[in-house]
């Protein structure tokens, strides 16, 4: 008897990068991107197909979860047996063998096309984000750092196992990092301001100080236009102007910690 010939991967999927194949167990992850938009209202969902190999699955089933977990710690930092980590989101989806006829099934243009490609041994599977999570984000709390310290990640993982609460084997596993993004809104608010006065001993008028931007949103890459105006009526002497753009992170879920990281420092004289 023959064995059947492993499908080859399609050459080319928009938006991402090469599919994710697990040699060893042959369970293999295509999806059609890897950033997935939340539009506040609403968030794109995650579809995707498992490629399979009965043969050698060998009876067992085959599983996709997808999770989002909060990491607060290296991936090497351990202790006790206890990991950085809480996972804030769990969805499992059996999808070998199939709960429903595949050909019944309403399936996405990316679906189709993978389904098409891929042969009888592709299976789809489907996902959609809950309302409450938060996007992908990751920080570093200084710039020696290494790694990243503190961060919100997604991902795609499917295995193989006799059921869902089985122990499962690394070897029987394949995970796919995706992102969970948003993009800043194409209407802007008000340009901010703000302004302060300072009363000096020994000087009967106050310092005043004014400082404007251009706009309210800004890109990567994109030059911050500050304006300063400075009303100083005082006896003391201004010697130089210190500009800095501060970054500001809070984190509540584990230590209610705040960070806040200077991204750009000028200063005029």
């Amino acid at each position: 008897m023959l064995r059947p010939k492993w499908p080859k991967p399609p050459r080319y999927c928009p938006n991402t990068e090469s599919p994710l194949v697990c040699a060893r167990t042959r369970v293999g992850v295509y999806i059609g991107k890897r950033d997935f938009v939340d539009h506040v209202d609403s968030v794109d969902p995650l579809d995707g197909v498992i490629l399979v190999d009965p043969e050698a699955l060998q009876g067992r089933k085959v599983f996709v979860t997808l999770s989002c977990v909060f990491r607060y710690g290296r991936d090497d930092m351990d202790v006790i047996g206890i990991a950085f980590r809480r996972e804030l989101y769990l969805a499992t989806r059996q999808v070998y063998p199939p709960l429903q006829d595949r050909e019944k099934g309403i399936h996405t243009k990316t679906q189709a096309k993978l389904l098409h490609k891929l042969g009888n041994n592709a299976y789809p599977f489907f996902f959609e984000f809950p309302d409450n999570l938060p996007c992908s984000v990751a920080m570093q709390p200084a710039p020696h750092d290494v790694g990243k310290h503190c961060a919100v990640e997604f991902e795609i993982k499917a295995f193989s196992a006799e059921s869902q609460d089985a122990k499962v084997r690394k070897r029987s596993t394949v995970k796919l990092m995706i992102r969970k993004v948003q993009y800043a809104p194409e209407s802007e608010g008000v340009a901010p301001s703000v302004e302060t006065t300072r009363d000096f001993l020994m000087s009967d008028k106050p310092l005043h100080v004014k400082a404007s931007l251009d706009k309210e949103i800004y890109y990567h890459g994109e030059p911050i236009k500050v304006h300063v105006s400075v009303t100083n009526n005082s006896s003391k002497n201004i010697k130089n102007i210190i500009v800095s753009v501060d970054q500001v992170s809070t984190v509540v879920l584990y230590s209610n910690d705040s960070y806040i990281k200077s991204v750009a420092i000028e200063e005029y004289g």
